[in-house]
């Protein structure tokens, strides 16, 4: 059994943590400007969502699709997409006993490489730009998983 307070005094798992809580406040923070965009832009997925907008034909009107809508929507999914597998395979590297400074630099990239890849996404910026944030945070991820096979799991 892991002992809290052992838990609470290594670095490495609380830089995790706190990288952890930045990454899934910026992809929430995604939700919000989905929802931001549908609004100023009247653009809706359902039906009862643009009730406020009026009745019967003239709401169908609202259910429609919209460019900043979907960009916005698709960074928020790839988000989830990126971000999930961070988290779990980020934990069990933390917890495998990294040397701080090299996992301080797999946290940073990671960090970095998503909040520029939902800037190229919203803006929108030209490729390759999108592209290699994307794999950065990829090549983080991989980086963790490969560190953790390597050293500490038994195949």
């Amino acid at each position: 059994m892991v002992d809290h307070m052992e838990l609470m005094q290594n670095e490495v798992f609380l830089a995790f943590a706190s990288y952890a809580t930045i990454v899934l406040s910026k992809m929430m923070f995604l939700s919000f400007v989905t929802g931001f965009y549908r609004i100023t832009r009247k653009a809706f997925a359902n039906p009862e969502d643009c009730i406020s907008f009026g009745k019967g034909e003239e709401a169908k009107k609202y259910l429609r699709t919209d460019n900043r809508v979907e960009r916005a929507r698709r960074a928020h999914l790839n988000d989830l997409e990126n971000i999930v597998p961070f988290l779990g395979i980020g934990l069990l590297y933390s917890l495998s006993g990294p040397d701080l400074s090299t996992a301080l630099l797999h946290f940073r990239l990671f960090l970095g490489a998503r909040i520029y890849h939902t800037i190229a996404y919203l803006i929108p910026l030209p490729q390759p730009n999108r592209v290699l944030a994307f794999y950065t945070g990829c090549g983080v991820t991989l980086s963790m998983a490969y560190r953790l096979l390597k050293s500490k799991l038994y195949l």
